[in-house]
């Protein structure tokens, strides 16, 4: 579905990333693993044209994206909720989630998408006529995945969903994220709970200073002590 090869990617004279390769079958949740600083959020920008590529390819379902703008790259079926979540605050969150639906002209479909969604997010329903703003910071992380379910993407990038949540919380989003994926949706995870992204994911690679330096099954990395020591606290 998706194939990234030999990628690198600048900051002015500061390289980001270095010959990234990666690829992501139908089906899959992939997650992506490294310190803070590794390049994976680069690496999700780029996939989503928010940073081009100085060389090396990406291609989604056959075509390549590289360096395309990212509203044609969301059309392709591709969303991106970002690190932080980024959500409207002074919009409600109905607003939010039509937004995420702006580029599609299928009122049927929206319509179930909007029931698909409160469906995952029963809190979202009960807080559709408030600002975002207003959001504890898990309700936020939901309205962010919900508005980037919106536009039905075939493929969806999460970065750092469980970022600055209570335990119990991240229990739930992790939840949400197998529903959606077991719903039909491809996912690449970049986590900072590595121990908690190896236990959904069926593959992961392991970034460190924007080099792919270890990739594998959930299973193998899981059980790997160089993953243990550096990212699962060394149990």
């Amino acid at each position: 579905m998706l194939k990234i090869n030999d990628i690198n990617v600048f900051y002015g004279n500061i390289q980001a990333l270095k010959e990234v390769s990666l690829n992501i079958e139908p089906g899959e949740i992939v997650t992506l693993i490294g310190a803070n600083g590794a390049g994976k959020s680069t690496l999700l920008k780029t996939i989503s044209g928010l940073l081009k590529p100085k060389q090396g390819s990406i291609v989604f379902e056959g075509q390549s994206i590289a360096g395309k703008q990212a509203q044609m790259i969301v059309k392709r079926g591709l969303s991106h909720v970002p690190e932080g979540r980024r959500v409207f605050s002074n919009m409600t969150v109905e607003e939010n989630l039509e937004l995420g639906a702006y580029l599609r002209k299928d009122k049927d479909g929206i319509r179930k998408d909007f029931e698909r969604v409160y469906d995952l997010f029963p809190r979202m329903y009960e807080r559709r006529k408030q600002q975002a703003g207003t959001l504890s910071g898990g309700e936020q992380q939901m309205l962010a995945m919900g508005r980037a379910l919106m536009a039905k993407p075939k493929l969806l990038l999460l970065d750092e969903p469980s970022m600055g949540l209570a335990p119990l919380l991240v229990k739930t989003i992790f939840k949400i994220i197998e529903e959606i994926n077991q719903n039909g949706t491809t996912i690449l995870l970049v986590e900072q709970n590595a121990h908690m992204a190896l236990s959904i994911a069926n593959r992961a690679y392991v970034i460190e200073t924007g080099k792919v330096v270890l990739s594998g099954t959930a299973e193998e990395l899981n059980s790997s002590d160089q993953i243990k020591m550096a990212y699962l606290g060394g149990h």
